[in-house]
């Protein structure tokens, strides 16, 4: 049997209090298990945050992350999100080297990314951009030609699409509590 890897999204909506980043990546660490990308932010109760964590590996690994997730105690909820149809989102800085004579150029690419600048120098043109995780590395793939300074990423966050099938799901949870 071969086991296949992949990436998976997972959520933890966890109480908003300190040492449960620590205690999360410590469970991730205690099992020698790597985080590809791990984002965290108030929701808008301010007594929890969301987690969205990015690991690649394969099904059955994922799922003992999760339960043992569910285990730590500030946390409330643990989502897995990779059979969801999700909207996915990375935001990151980047600094490209821009004479002046290749500013045009550069603001075409930017344009058709549809990027934003963000600060400008008279030798560097630093640029906002924000999507799925492939738009993201096809714009740097694109900028390294003009010589890219810096980079800074947030990570992955992500939500799954409203679906016909929650709407119904929700419609007949409100029926029964009437």
């Amino acid at each position: 049997m071969i086991l296949m890897n992949k990436k998976h999204t997972i959520s933890a909506l966890v109480q908003n209090q300190p040492g449960v980043l620590a205690h999360v990546a410590g469970m991730f660490a205690a099992r020698s298990f790597n985080i590809d990308s791990l984002v965290v932010g108030r929701t808008d109760d301010p007594g929890l945050s969301r987690m969205t964590i990015v690991a690649v590996g394969d099904d059955d690994i994922i799922e003992q992350v999760r339960k043992q997730l569910g285990k730590i105690v500030p946390v409330v909820k643990v989502y897995d999100w990779t059979r969801e149809n999700l909207v996915q989102r990375d935001l990151m800085l980047i600094k490209i080297s821009a004479p002046p004579e290749k500013r045009v150029e550069i603001q075409t690419i930017i344009n058709m990314f549809q990027a934003k600048v963000v600060d400008i120098s008279p030798k560097f043109v630093m640029v906002e951009i924000a999507g799925p995780e492939e738009k993201i590395e096809a714009f740097i793939d694109v900028c390294r030609p003009y010589g890219v300074k810096d980079v800074a990423r947030t990570g992955m966050i992500a939500m799954p699409r409203y679906s016909r099938n929650q709407a119904e799901s929700k419609s007949k949870e409100n029926n029964k509590n009437e």
